[in-house]
This record gives structure tokens, sequence and C-alpha cells, in this order.
């Protein structure tokens, strides 16, 4: 492969050639990572089937340009031996070094970002007609060719469709959603991938000993990785490498160059993060910021590690990756059978927002440091599913209830046989008014042991509908509890018993639904049934009764009368007890919401 490029011995009196020029494929053999299009093109000159019109497209940088010149010379390959369109082009043909260059009068290439409009379009439409001048075909290669305008497409189509026989069109982009598909469908489509990190990385390897550079395994690694599967790219980098360290490649050359934060560093930035340890993630941090590297660049890497080891728990054949570092292989491989799935998705979401903000923030390194605290404060907490699943357990997991006051204990240093905890917590419950109830609970502590089960029974208290709304809200279940008040008529409520029946429309899974969360919020057994009896109003219409009779004696009080005939359009929209829960502790009603309308 290397006689395909120039000699390494470029003299400063020929002029320096940058890498992505200088070691540029001249065939279809120097192109990496993208076999599937080589083995296409091959099969399809190899019988005679060649297109009239190609469309390349991939991100910038895996050879696009590339290989429409290639392309080109395939199609115009012509020896003393061969005159046919060949993909084997070992010996250098008639044409190939002037298409090469881009210098062939038959081989056209156009910059579609500059040349817009109908009239360029014209120009090719006019020329198209007269045979190529030397060359077996005459090639129009459009660059960037999304950058045509809708009438510029509109006057290649038939052009395109109906070329003459000696007129092949090939054309690079890299937004291949912008072009129509009028166009797409006249031409063949190659979509031109990434290249892997480990081929990037093996080719530069090559790259370097040619131009005589000693270059560290890691710091190829390295820009491998920086390049995002572009080679133009990773040989810009590489060049830029090899001027930073006078011919002497480092990988903390190339980190401080391009930013980067020490891979190892961001493996123990990762493992404290896991840990919960916020002062030593501050600090891992803070040590890698003061060297230089990028608050953005941090975070990423932990992402990519993040990746890395769920992929390794999944696929740990990855793990010889060749862009990754030891320390990566065997950190990684330890942390992928440690560490769940679910605490690695819910760190990589948080990177993933973190990222965005730390970019968008004037103060990077400050956002980049509450995200931290964020990962590893998050890190000792349950998942979602953990925490369903501890209440599912019937409380084999659930919170102790406190433990005694010190000083309780009998003579003998067991505790005491009983004591008294009074716990209050504030439960929305639906009344006249909207208003909050305050609930005392008093639970007892004995000394004989009792299930978690039967704690909770002890401390759960349903007597009416508004209990069990109560409940669906302190266990934030919104959607049973919309439907409890809405569609659920009280007909007998016992100790362990529900019966009711449901208005027109309700659905009837919400029996089932019900006795399960009373089930696992209660720590019984309930049986709920529907009966055929109409039972007694929905909360919702209670509440809507009492709000229209409360507003009926407010608008029958004389001075709201008088209000109300003083401002007309004035109206009652809602009415408050004085002594109601929702007075602030000076005695003035909660704010409410605005309204269009005066308001009483």
């Amino acid at each position: 492969m290397s006689g395909e490029f120039e000699s390494p011995s470029t003299t400063p009196q020929a002029g320096y050639r940058v890498l992505a020029r200088k070691y540029r494929p001249r065939d279809f053999t120097g192109l990496v990572g993208q076999e599937p299009m080589v083995r296409t093109l091959t099969n399809a000159f190899a019988t005679g089937r060649i297109a009239q019109a190609w469309m390349l497209t991939g991100v910038r940088g895996v050879g696009k340009t590339t290989t429409a010149r290639i392309l080109a010379r395939a199609l115009n390959y012509k020896t003393a031996e061969i005159d046919a369109p060949s993909v084997d082009m070992s010996t250098e043909g008639e044409h190939c070094r002037a298409i090469m260059e881009g210098r062939h009068v038959d081989v056209i290439e156009m910059d579609a970002a500059s040349h817009t409009g109908i009239d360029d379009i014209r120009d090719i439409i006019d020329r198209v007609r007269y045979a190529p001048v030397s060359a077996r075909y005459k090639v129009y290669i459009i660059d960037e060719v999304h950058m045509l305008s809708t009438q510029a497409f509109n006057g290649l189509l038939k052009t395109l469709e109906e070329p003459p026989p000696h007129v092949k069109f090939i054309f690079a982009t890299t937004e291949i959603r912008k072009v129509p598909i009028t166009v797409l469908s006249r031409c063949q489509r190659f979509d031109l991938r990434r290249i892997d990190a480990a081929l990037i990385a093996e080719h530069l390897g090559r790259i370097a000993g040619m131009e005589g550079v000693q270059i560290e395994e890691e710091a190829l690694a390295m820009v491998a990785r920086a390049a995002e599967g572009s080679m133009r790219d990773a040989q810009s980098i590489l060049d830029q490498a090899i001027a930073h360290g006078g011919g002497t490649v480092t990988a903390q050359a190339v980190r401080t160059m391009l930013g980067l934060a020490d891979r190892a560093r961001v493996v123990d930035l990762f493992e404290v993060l896991m840990k919960g340890d916020v002062a030593a993630a501050l600090a891992g941090f803070r040590a890698q910021y003061d060297t230089g590297a990028d608050p953005v660049a941090i975070l990423t890497d932990l992402a990519e590690f993040t990746h890395l080891v769920t992929r390794l728990r999944f696929v740990p054949s990855a793990i010889q990756d060749a862009s990754l570092t030891e320390t990566e292989r065997q950190r990684g491989g330890a942390f992928s059978e440690t560490l769940s799935v679910r605490v690695l998705s819910r760190a990589w979401q948080m990177l993933l927002k973190a990222i965005s903000e730390v970019q968008s923030s004037n103060r990077p390194a400050m956002a980049a440091e509450m995200a931290l605290i964020r990962i590893a404060h998050a890190a000792d907490l349950p998942t979602l599913d953990d925490a369903l699943k501890m209440l599912e357990s019937n409380g084999e997991t659930a919170p102790r209830p406190p433990a005694p006051p010190s000083g309780t204990s009998s003579g003998n240093g067991a505790s005491a046989v009983s004591t008294s905890a009074i716990s209050s917590s504030v439960v929305p419950s639906s009344n006249g008014g909207g208003a909050q109830t305050m609930r005392l609970v008093e639970t007892q502590t004995h000394l004989q042991p009792t299930t978690a089960a039967e704690q909770q029974s002890q401390t759960v208290s349903i007597k009416s509908l508004a209990d069990i709304v109560s409940l669906a809200e302190s266990h934030r279940d919104m959607m049973l509890k919309v439907a409890v008040r809405r569609y659920v008529r009280l007909v007998r409520l016992e100790p362990g018993q529900l019966v009711i029946s449901l208005v027109e429309g309700a659905d009837r899974g919400l029996l089932n639904e019900l006795a399960s969360k009373l089930k696992a919020w209660t720590g019984r057994m309930w049986m709920v049934s529907l009966s055929q009896q109409a039972g007694g109003p929905t909360l919702a219409e209670e509440e809507h009764t009492k709000r229209e009779t409360a507003i009926m004696d407010a608008r029958s009080d004389p001075v709201v009368s008088a209000i109300l005939s003083r401002f007309p359009g004035a109206r009652i929209i809602d009415v408050r007890i004085p002594d109601s829960p929702e007075l602030d502790s000076e005695g003035d009603p909660a704010p409410d919401i605005d309204d269009d309308d005066d308001q009483i």
C-alpha cells in the first residue's frame, strides 16, 4: 500500500504537503473502512453493470471526494494492456495521475456551494452533448450537491435520467436528506461509514512509520478518538502533533495539544463518582482542569467511559478494541461486572444533560462541578425500578421504624415494653374549599417483633374515599387519585373490603388496580367489588356541589350583592372560609391564580 503514496523524503525545497494530501488513497485498495462500497463497485465493474450516476454520502473526512476521483480514474483506466473500466489499478494508467491531481480536462469537479444556480447547471447541460477530449468518459464530480437550488436540481433531472453514453455523474454530500428524492432515485447511493477508531489508529501508525516519526500507542488512540470517524481529521491532528512534538509524539503532548483529559484520571473520576465520594470527585476534576483539560472534554470522556462499561457488560469482546488503553480495558471490564445497567444508564443520562449545560454556561468549570455533585449524590440512591421493588416487597426492605429514644431501656438492657411516637404529615384531602388537613398518626413500637406489613397496616386508616385519594397522593400516584375522584361512588367501606359503583365510561380495570395498590400501601389484603347500587356521589361531584352552594350563599349576602351591583361584569369565582387551613400564618388567604375577570 505504501507504493501508492509519495516518497516520505520530501525536501523543504519541493514544498511541504500535509499528510491528508500526501497520503490520499489513489485506488480502491487504499480506502480504509469502506469495504462494502468497494465490493459493490468491484462486482459492478466485473459484470459491466456500470451506473450512470452515483451519490456518495457521509460525514466529513471519510473519503467522499477521494472516492469520486478514484471512481473517475477507474472509469477511464487505460494502459498498454488494459483499455476498459477497471477497479484493479495496480499499474498507473494513461489518465490516472491527471485525474487524481484534479487537472484532467474530461473530469470536471464543481463545488455546488459556490455554483448553486440554474445557470451553472445549464452550462453543464450544454456541454454534456460533446464527446470527451481524450478519456473514455466525461465525468462530472459535484461536491456538496445538497447546496444546489431547487431550480438547479429540476434543471438537472432530465439530463441525469438520460445522459449521453459518454457522460457519468458523481455526487458527494454530507446532507443527504436535503437532496430531492427525484435526484436520489436516479443515482446509485453509497453511504460511506465513519471509520472505526481502531482502523484509524492502525493507519496512522503506518503513516508515522513512513514519516520516520516515533509515536506512543496511547497517543495514536487519542488522535483516533478525537477524529470521530474522519480519516482526514485524524491525519490533520497527527500532522499538528508531529509539529508540536518536534518529530516525537507522546501521549502527554497530544493531551496538552487537544486539551484532553487524562484517560487514567477519567477512570479514577468515574470510580469515585460511582462510590458517591463528592470530595474526591471534585478534587479529581480540579486536578485535570488545572492541567488544561477542558470541562466539556472531561465530561465527554466520562460519558464515553460510561458507554464503554455498559457495552462491555453485553459485548465482552469489545475489550479487544485497539483504541482502548490498558487502563480502560482492565478497569472497564471490572466495572462492567459490578455496576448495574440501571446505574450506568442513569449516569449516562445525567452526563449527557451536563455536557449541554456546560457548553452553554459562561462558567463551565462551575457547571461541571455541580453536575459531578449531582451524579455522585445519585450514586447512593436507588433507581426508580429498585424503589418500586422495595414498595412491592411488602416491607421486606421497607424503612425501619424510628428507634426509641435513649434512656428508655429496662434494667437488664432491654428496650421498654412500649413507647409511643406521634408523627405528623400534611396529606391533601378533598373538601369543599380544596383545603389541606393535618392528620396525626399515632404508632406503637412494641418489644415483640412485628412485620413491616403489620406496622404499615397500623399506621394507615381508610374510612372514606377521601382517605384513598390522600393515600394515592402521598404515594404520588396521580392517575389513581384522579380516577377515584372522578369515577368512584362509595357503596360500602369496611376494613379490608371496598364496595363501589362506577360512573359511566369508567375503566373496569380500576377495581383490580385499587385492590393491588391498597394492598401495597396498607400491607393487608383488600377485596374491591362492583355493586349494582347507585352509591353516593363521587368526590368531584361533592366538591362541585359544595362550591356551588357556597357561591349561592355568598351571592345572597347583602354586602356581596352590593359589590356585584356596583361593579358590572364582576362575578364570584371562589369562596374562602375564614378559618380554612389554607390561611397562612398571618391570617391572610393564600394567593390564587389571576383571572381576567374581577374576583371576590
